[in-house]
């Protein structure tokens, strides 16, 4: 009798699929008050669950919060809201020029930073359309969002962290554990025939299409689709 399929394993649950939140270092998100103005960067520190470094902001009125390290701010500097276009700075997309380069975005106001908040991920502003202020990100696709959302200044930290190898298998292990991915993925196929449905060497070419009602170890590939193969011209 083979084992249960990934697919259906992730589906139950378990202490194997979890990630281990409890060890990350918090939430990243702003500081909502129009009375202050500024924070300070207190530390620098690194959070398992997340691949830039974040920067521990401490306001005039002793609240901590978290923001994405953006790549050149240092322990000391001073993180302004609403105004000045420093590094790092936050300031609504309306007050932020064409042309500059932004991270930790709103989707919507008050939302908290939601876009290009990975290592060296940013977008451009590219123009203003009424109430919405028009971003290209790095990939070039256009989005446009409220202009009353919030914006970091600069590109997050650690853009450069793709350019050392792992070297070793372990590593790139440990790096799926923190996140609870489970690595190395092993292509169905590639399995014997009790343990995936698309296993056994004997039989190749077998659908990828499956009914909706199929038991849940049989349930996957393509589940009920609308159509398969390649579009005739």
């Amino acid at each position: 009798m083979g084992k249960r399929i990934k697919a259906r394993a992730r589906g139950k649950g378990g202490p194997r699929y979890k990630a281990p939140s409890h060890k990350w270092a918090g939430k990243v998100e702003y500081y909502f008050s129009k009375n202050i103005s500024h924070g300070i960067v207190k530390d620098i520190i690194h959070d398992a669950g997340r691949n830039s470094p974040l920067s521990v902001v401490e306001f005039p009125d002793k609240t901590v919060k978290l923001h994405i390290a953006v790549d050149g701010i240092k322990v000391g500097d001073k993180i302004h809201y609403w105004e000045n276009l420093s590094l790092g700075s936050v300031l609504p997309l309306s007050k932020i020029p064409e042309g500059m380069k932004i991270c930790c975005i709103e989707t919507y106001p008050g939302s908290g930073p939601k876009l290009c908040r990975s290592s060296g991920t940013f977008a451009t502003i590219i123009g203003k359309v009424k109430d919405k202020v028009r971003i290209m990100f790095s990939n070039g696709k256009i989005k446009e969002i409220n202009e009353d959302c919030l914006a970091t200044i600069g590109v997050p930290a650690g853009w450069g962290r793709l350019s050392k190898p792992f070297v070793k298998a372990g590593q790139v292990h440990y790096k799926s554990l923190v996140r609870g991915k489970i690595w190395p993925v092993v292509k169905g196929v590639s399995m014997n025939a009790v343990d995936h449905p698309f296993g056994g060497k004997t039989k190749p070419g077998i659908p990828k299409s499956v009914s909706r009602h199929a038991p849940p170890g049989r349930k996957v590939g393509a589940i009920s689709p609308k159509r398969m193969g390649r579009r005739k011209k």
